[in-house]
């Protein structure tokens, strides 16, 4: 009569076959995979439910008789440079002389 021990003894612990090194290679390099498109997923969706930045309109002023970009920017930041605010509102105004109107809208960069 035999033992119930002796139909497991040649079986391993875990029922399943054993895997080569090659073979437990590419079961982990699987996992990892699976688990990095998971994180970029998850990082994607949550990004997402964050929704848009709050997009605020840059500030104007209205060119009034007689005022020149010179004039405007001194105006709007007293104690910056001056050459460097009239280069930055011609480069947001597309303005390729410098020349203004009056009653012309300009947009201003963010201080």
């Amino acid at each position: 009569m035999r033992s119930i021990e002796h139909g497991f003894e040649n079986r391993r612990p875990y029922g399943g076959p054993r895997l080569t090194r090659r073979g437990r290679a590419v079961v982990v390099l699987g996992m990892l995979v699976v688990l990095l498109v998971a994180g970029f997923t998850l990082g994607r969706a949550s990004s997402q439910a964050a929704g848009p930045s709050v997009h605020r309109p840059l500030p104007t002023v209205t060119v009034a008789p007689g005022e020149t970009l010179w004039q405007i920017a001194a105006r709007v930041d007293p104690s910056g440079d001056r050459r460097a605010l009239v280069d930055q509102i011609e480069a947001l105004n597309h303005l390729r002389d410098g020349q203004v109107v009056v009653g012309q809208q300009l947009r201003l960069p963010r201080r």
